[in-house]
C-alpha cells in the first residue's frame, strides 16, 4: 500500500509540474514561391508566399516585405509588395499573392523577402527572418515566347493557300479525264 502511495503521489507532482510551463514563442517558417512555368517580359508573373507557426503562441504584427522588383524592371499589378498580418495563431498558416509584371527581360536575382514579428505578446524585440530564395531567373523576351507557343495562324493560313494548286490541278486533271471517260461510257450503253 504504501508504494501505491508513493507512485500516486509521484503522478500528481509530475502532472503539476508540466502543467506550469510556459508554451514557446512563436516561430515562423517563410518561403517563397513563383508559381510561373516561363517567366515572360510583359506577362504577368505570379508569386506566393507562405508563412507558417511552428510555435507555441500566436506570431503577432507580422510585417512581410520583398524589395527584389524594383519599379524600374517590374509593374505591381495585384497584391502588395509589403503586408502587414496582425497575428497568426501557432499551428497555422497565412499565405499571400502578389501579381508583378517584368517590362524588361534578361536575367534577375530573386532573393529573399524579409519577414518581421514578435514572437509573444510580452515581447519587446521583434524577430528578423529571411524566406526561402528562388535563385535566379530568366525573363524571356515576348518575341521568343511567342514564336515558340503561338498557335501560327496566319503561318498555317500561308501555307494552306500555297500548298493549293500543288492539289488543286491535280484533283482537277482528274476529275476532267473522269468526267470524259463517264461520258463516252454513258453514249456506249445508250446505243
Amino acid at each position: 500500500m504504501d508504494n501505491w502511495l508513493k507512485i500516486c503521489l509521484l503522478v500528481v507532482f509530475a502532472v503539476a509540474t508540466t502543467g506550469n510551463e510556459e508554451a514557446t514563442p512563436a516561430k515562423l517558417l517563410f518561403s517563397k514561391q513563383i508559381l510561373n512555368k516561363y517567366l515572360v517580359e510583359g506577362m504577368d508573373i505570379v508569386i506566393k508566399y507562405s508563412l507558417f507557426n511552428v510555435g507555441g503562441t500566436a506570431a503577432l504584427d507580422v510585417q512581410v516585405a520583398d524589395n527584389t522588383f524594383g519599379p524600374q524592371d517590374f509593374e505591381v499589378v495585384g497584391g502588395q509588395l509589403k503586408v502587414t498580418i496582425d497575428r497568426i495563431a501557432p499551428g497555422s498558416n497565412a499565405t499571400h499573392v502578389v501579381v508583378i509584371r517584368p517590362s524588361k527581360f534578361g536575367y534577375f536575382n530573386f532573393t529573399a523577402a524579409e519577414v518581421t514579428y514578435l514572437p509573444s505578446e510580452n515581447a519587446a524585440e521583434a524577430l528578423v527572418g529571411l524566406s526561402s530564395e528562388p535563385g535566379q531567373g530568366a525573363i524571356v523576351p515576348f518575341k521568343e515566347y511567342d514564336r515558340k507557343f503561338s498557335p501560327h495562324l496566319l503561318d498555317w493560313l500561308s501555307f494552306a493557300v500555297m500548298s493549293m494548286p500543288s492539289l488543286v490541278l491535280p484533283f482537277a486533271l482528274w476529275f476532267s479525264s473522269k468526267s470524259k471517260y463517264e461520258a463516252v461510257l454513258t453514249q456506249k450503253k445508250d446505243k
